[in-house]
Parts: structure tokens; C-alpha cells; sequence
């Protein structure tokens, strides 16, 4: 026989036949074995007759499968062989990789689907893909490396499919880091709070979720004694002496990057209070609605937050309202 590898060079110090019989019923016996047979790795020759390469933990596993079977009230036993008078060793070893072809077909058929979507992201997909991607490429390798087990002449299929797994998981790796690169954001500026008192802050009409939250920020941790003021966007471009624009285009605080105006707020004020953390995942799933933190909170406080923009009187009494909603919410993550 060609020695290709270590473990074939094993193999090559004999084979070991495993024979068994279990009551015709319960089939679930008979088929019990049969898995554990299979997933060792085994090839079934004929009848109920079974072959492994001959090694001591195929020796051990055998050992305790006779007596698994006899406590089926069947009969096993198995024996080492030199080898099959006939059939050469090649062609047993040709028994075995043909079976882990077929196993590896199905994570090659993932693989396909996998370097497909791959291929769509290339086009413009979005960073989340590119996860779900790389979330993907880990289960393949870890399928892989359950038909690697038993893959005892590290078959050509083998082979080649780890080599196409780690071009797909490097090009995954590539992408990204070209995507965290293109989307990572601008450089937040360190702002005082201790510049910011007394201010009039200046946001959009119709006030919702991140302008509720942020004026809630505002209020709690930059300037307690802020004022808010709504305007038309179009109104906003030059604000007064003494006023911040926030969530506008254009505005001293507002969207940078993928983060939405309270994260910025957060980071510009360098605020560690740890249950804000929570809080902007929150805000910034509602807002964004890109599902990046998969806050289980959010569907809720929307509703809540739609419910008042329906039933407020006016700009004011909306983010009013918002910025108590906001306080409960936070009192909540503090306990």
C-alpha cells in the first residue's frame, strides 16, 4: 500500500472486522450501534460486517461496543487482521475516502451557497452580511473538522475543501476589514460639559427616539439647565448665539458614522455612566435599525414612544414627556 501519511502508515499495521447481531426488536438497538459505527468512522463490508484501521482507540471503542451489544442481549466481537485476503489495502483505503467524499459533499454544497453570498456582498453588501458570513465560514469549519476526524487518509475531497475554506475565510477576513475600515467614524471631538451650560439646544420638528433620548442626556449629564427649541431643518443651518443644533444635518451634534446622535453625545462628553451603555444600544437599534445589539428592549419603548408622539400637544410636550420616559428607563438599568 502507498504510504501518504502517518495515519496511513497505521493503518497499514492492520484492520480491524467487526461482527454483530441484536435482537430484531427494538429496530432503535440495531440502529444505535449502526450510528456509533458510523460516526467511528467505520465502512460497512458486507452483512454486519464492519472495518477500521487498526489503532489502539479503535481497539478501546470496539472493546466497549461488544459490550454494549451483549447488554442488547446481541452478540458482537471483532478481531485484528493483517489484512483481507481479498482485496488489496488500497482498495479498502479507496472504501474509506469515497465515504468521506460523500460526507464532505454537503459542507462543499454549503461552502457553494456560502461563496455566493460572498460574492453578493463584494457588490455592496452591508458590514452585517459580512458577519453572518463569518458566523457561517466557523460552523463550516467545524463540520469540517467532524468529517476530519475520520477522514483517516486525508482523502484528495479533504484536502481540497480545507484549502477552499481557508481561501473563502481569508477573502471573509479581507472584506471585513475593508468594511470596518469604511465605516469606521469620523473622529468624535472632546467636548466640556463646563462649555455647555445655560444653552438653548435646537433640534428638528416632531421630536422621536434619538432626539427624545438625547435631550434626556442632554439634560441628566451635560447641561441641567438646558432649553430645547424646534425648528424646520431648513432653519437650522446658522443657529443663534448661545444655541446647539443637535440631530440635524449640519448641526455641532449629530450622526457621525454608523453612530447615531446620543452615541455621539456619549462619546464627545466622555460619559462612563455604565447603564448609558445599554441605553444607547437601545436608542441606536430603534434608530438606526440596523438590529447591530439585537436589544431586546426596543419594540417596547418604540411603542411607548409612539404612543406619545400621537397623544402630545406640541413639540414641547412630546420630548417633555420623552425625557420621563428616558429617566424611568434609566433608573431601571441603575438598580
Amino acid at each position: 500500500m502507498k504510504t501518504v501519511s502517518g495515519k496511513e502508515t497505521e493503518a497499514a499495521q492492520g484492520w480491524l472486522l467487526f461482527f454483530y447481531t441484536v435482537p430484531s426488536k427494538p429496530v432503535s438497538s440495531r440502529m444505535k450501534v449502526w450510528r456509533k459505527l458510523m460516526r467511528a468512522g467505520a465502512i460497512q463490508m458486507k452483512g454486519a460486517v464492519y472495518i477500521l484501521p487498526f489503532n489502539d482507540e479503535h481497539y478501546e471503542f470496539l472493546q466497549w461496543l461488544v459490550s454494549e451489544v451483549a447488554a442488547m442481549k446481541g452478540e458482537a466481537a471483532f478481531v485484528k487482521i493483517e489484512k483481507v485476503d481479498t482485496m488489496k489495502d488500497s482498495e479498502i483505503v479507496a472504501l474509506f475516502n469515497r465515504q468521506r467524499a460523500d460526507d464532505y459533499k454537503a459542507i462543499a454544497k454549503s461552502l457553494e451557497d456560502l461563496e455566493r453570498k460572498l460574492g453578493s456582498t463584494q457588490k455592496g453588501g452591508k458590514t452585517q452580511n459580512i458577519k453572518g458570513i463569518s458566523d457561517q465560514i466557523a460552523r463550516l469549519w467545524k463540520d469540517f473538522e467532524h468529517v476530519k476526524r475520520t477522514d483517516f487518509f486525508f482523502s484528495r475531497e479533504g484536502e481540497t475543501l480545507a484549502e477552499r475554506i481557508r481561501r473563502t475565510e481569508a477573502e471573509i477576513k479581507r472584506l471585513s476589514g475593508a468594511e470596518e475600515e469604511k465605516e469606521r467614524p469620523a473622529a468624535i471631538v472632546s467636548r466640556k460639559v463646563e462649555e455647555y451650560q445655560g444653552k438653548i439646544w435646537v433640534t428638528r420638528k416632531k421630536p422621536f427616539i434619538d432626539r427624545m433620548a438625547s435631550a434626556w442626556l442632554i439634560r441628566k449629564f451635560i447641561d441641567k439647565d438646558a432649553t430645547f427649541d424646534f425648528a424646520d431643518e431648513k432653519d437650522i443651518e446658522i443657529v443663534a448665539k448661545n444655541s446647539v443644533a443637535f440631530d440635524v444635518r449640519g448641526g455641532e451634534f449629530t450622526h457621525t458614522g454608523d453612530l447615531c446622535t446620543f452615541e455621539v453625545l456619549i462619546r464627545s462628553f466622555g460619559l462612563k455612566d455604565k447603564p448609558l451603555k445599554k441605553i444607547a444600544e437601545i436608542v441606536h437599534d430603534l434608530d438606526l435599525k440596523d438590529e447591530k445589539y439585537g436589544a431586546a428592549e426596543a419594540k417596547g419603548l418604540e411603542d411607548i414612544l409612539t404612543g406619545i408622539r400621537k397623544t402630545a400637544k406640541d413639540d414641547r410636550d412630546i420630548l417633555d414627556r420623552g425625557i420621563a420616559v428616558f429617566e424611568m428607563l434609566y433608573a431601571s438599568k441603575s438598580l
